[in-house]
């Protein structure tokens, strides 16, 4: 490619990230304290095509005043590279899943201490911080406390139910799964993918993940309402 076409597909790239990180579409890609330096690396990105487009534009016209034009036309096939920018800016997609949950071992991690619950009744608590405490905790802090918790649903090979969110450390590519095991008043039919929020309360004991061997807590489930995919599907809890 010629450097007129270095710069379109540049230019192409730096709107695509800005488009991204100007929307909810980089939720699905990166974690959300990152938005500022995707923003600012589309900005010198058009910024560095703009001026790759003008100072070429300058070598062009003075080369052709002092030989003339003797250019040949570039491959035209190098164009497709522009088609998974297109990609980023069209189709946005999907969150890992159900799918990606059960072939990966819960990443639960014994935090360095627990902060101190909310007065709400019942207390909204993430996946992480709800299977935190209760694994490693002894749930101690859940003790005669309702909880909300929100995530979606994986169903293994023997049909038992998990409540998931995937965490991440920086974008999608390093995601995985955080699972509770439910129990109690569960709803008659169990979607896989479906979101939930939850609200049950703290059980003991622990089951393991078949592929790493990682705890995983239960909570008895006392009712369980569908509800939207939230605007960012991944939980950063590790990360505060």
């Amino acid at each position: 490619m010629n450097r007129q076409a270095q710069a379109a597909v540049m230019f192409l790239l730096g709107a695509a990230l800005l488009h991204a990180g100007a929307t909810d579409l980089y939720l699905r890609y990166v974690k959300a304290g990152l938005q500022p330096l995707l923003l600012a690396s589309g900005g010198v990105l058009i910024a560095a095509a703009v001026a790759t487009a003008w100072y070429e534009r300058r070598r062009a016209k003075a080369a052709q005043r002092a030989e003339g034009d003797h250019s040949h036309p570039e491959p035209r096939i190098s164009w497709l590279l522009v088609l998974p920018l297109l990609s980023l800016i069209l189709i946005a997609p999907p969150a890992l899943g159900s799918y990606s949950a059960l072939r990966s071992g819960t990443a639960l991690q014994q935090p360095y201490g627990y902060g101190k619950l909310s007065s709400a009744d019942p207390v909204p608590l993430s996946v992480v911080d709800y299977a935190s405490r209760a694994a490693y905790d002894h749930g101690r802090s859940l003790h005669g406390r309702p909880v909300r918790v929100t995530g979606f649903l994986a169903l293994d090979r023997t049909g038992a139910p998990y409540l998931v969110r995937m965490a991440l450390n920086c974008c999608a590519a390093d995601a995985q799964p955080v699972k509770i095991a439910l129990t109690g008043k569960l709803p008659p039919v169990l979607q896989p993918d479906a979101w939930l929020e939850v609200t049950g309360t703290y059980s003991p004991g622990l089951t393991h993940d078949p592929v790493n061997n990682g705890p995983i807590p239960y909570l008895s489930v006392t009712s369980a309402e569908p509800v939207p995919t939230p605007h960012d599907p991944y939980d950063e809890t590790w990360n505060n």
